[in-house]
C-alpha cells in the first residue's frame, strides 16, 4: 500500500517540481497539489497527464484513484498558494 510521501517523491521523481502535497489517508484515494514550470503552456488535460507519466504504472497497479490541481509557479503564485 502506497502512502502520501512515497507519491509526493514518486511525482518529484519523475516530473521538475516547485511544490507538490499529496493527501490521502486510505492507500488507494489521493489529492495532489503540483506545482511545475513544465506545465507552463500545457492544457490541464496535458499537464495531467504529465503527473500520470510521473507515477507510470503505480496509477494502474496502486492507485485507485487521485484527484489533483496543476498549476505553474506563476498560476500558484497568483492564487496566493491558498490552493
Amino acid at each position: 500500500m502506497l502512502t502520501s510521501t512515497q507519491i509526493e517523491t514518486y511525482i518529484a521523481q519523475g516530473l521538475s517540481c516547485e511544490h507538490v502535497a499529496v493527501m490521502g489517508d486510505d492507500g488507494q484515494h489521493f489529492e495532489a497539489v503540483v506545482v511545475s514550470p513544465e506545465f507552463a503552456g500545457k492544457s490541464m488535460v496535458q499537464q495531467h497527464q504529465m503527473v500520470y507519466k510521473a507515477l507510470g504504472d503505480r496509477m494502474r497497479a496502486e492507485i485507485h484513484a487521485l484527484s489533483m490541481r496543476t498549476f505553474t509557479p506563476e498560476q500558484w503564485q497568483q492564487a496566493g498558494a491558498k490552493n
